[in-house]
């Protein structure tokens, strides 16, 4: 079984989790800063004051 060891590493943002390089992140590893999809969408969901629970 062929491991990746030295593959480079960081931190996510959101989560804290450690997540490695892939090639799709080739050309953008510095722009990078979410593990998932999941991580990234949350970031993004700040509730706002006006939106929640507002009645017509």
């Amino acid at each position: 079984m062929h491991r990746k060891p030295y593959l480079p590493e960081k931190p996510c943002q959101c989560c804290g989790r450690p997540f490695t390089w892939r090639k799709k992140w080739a050309n953008v590893w510095d722009e990078v800063k979410y593990c998932s999809e999941r991580c990234r969408r949350q970031r993004s969901a700040t509730p706002t004051a006006g939106s929640a629970g507002a009645q017509p």
